[in-house]
């Protein structure tokens, strides 16, 4: 005896669903679904693509196939979407607009992403790191030294994919991490004061200027604040850096691996 359409949706709605004590599990309970991997994948495209690309390996946000192939846990991955990461442009996902299934489904159709081979990663990473002290130390600290103009690079080869680091050298100027949007203030006196947005409300703007200074702006002194669609960051074309020195240097940066985190830089 056939189905009736109520009765059929009414059967895939209670195989889908997960309970909130299933949420609680370390693991994915839909981990292997192909009907939930294709829900997800719908999800992730209207939800997550914007920032971490449609292929899972970072625009603005990190590199998501990089951090689960490096050892994110289910739970940790859940929780970070329920909650968002504090200071970036990573946030809630709250229950009442994505349920606790859905958060399952938008990583059980990542899992798909992560299945295949990782990029290979070859070049000499030792001159990787000489090329990195001489061109990048200034600006990116890494383990606790170097500048702080451009973002910690500590744990940058679990957040970003090789591809995705040879994109952004040759070309910085593609999209930004929060809190280094470069923005140009012009006081009502005419000076102009270049620097890195880290916070704005209503009343003020703060920024790092170039010389690594953190100072706020009461917007009533400011004639106007221009957000800047090109890095500080040097654009590291092949005259600068040739391809086997780019392969080096990326060689190096992959090997800057952190714990278990969805933050990135």
């Amino acid at each position: 005896m056939r189905l009736t359409v109520f009765a059929a949706a009414m059967l895939w709605l209670m195989g889908s669903q997960v309970s909130p004590a299933q949420s609680q599990r370390a693991g994915n309970p839909l981990e292997g679904n192909s009907d939930a991997a294709r829900r997800g994948a719908l999800l992730y495209r209207a939800r997550c693509a914007g920032c971490h690309g449609l292929d899972g390996r970072g625009v603005s946000g990190p590199d998501l196939t990089a951090l689960l192939a490096a050892g994110l846990s289910d739970a940790r991955f859940f929780t970070t979407a329920r909650n968002g990461v504090a200071g970036t442009e990573m946030p809630r996902f709250i229950p009442e607009q994505t349920t606790d299934t859905q958060i399952w489904e938008i990583l059980t159709h990542l899992r798909t992403l992560t299945s295949g081979s990782p990029e290979a990663v070859q070049g000499n990473a030792d001159n990787g790191a000489r090329l990195f002290q001489a061109n990048c130390l200034g600006c990116h600290m890494v383990n606790g030294k170097g500048g702080r103009l451009g973002p910690n690079l500590s744990r940058i080869g679990s957040a970003r994919s090789p591809s995705a680091l040879t994109a952004k050298i040759r070309n910085p100027n593609g999209s930004f991490v929060t809190g280094y949007q470069p923005v140009t203030l012009v006081t009502t006196d005419g000076r102009r004061v270049r620097g890195l947005k880290k916070n704005e409300d209503a009343f003020t703007i703060q920024i790092m200027e170039m010389t690594e200074r953190i100072q706020g702006y009461p917007k009533k002194d400011l004639r106007e604040v221009i957000s800047e669609r090109r890095s500080p960051m040097p654009a590291f074309a092949a005259e600068h850096i040739n391809d086997r020195d780019l392969e080096d240097l990326v060689s190096y940066l992959m090997k800057l691996r952190g714990t278990d985190s969805v933050s990135g830089q």
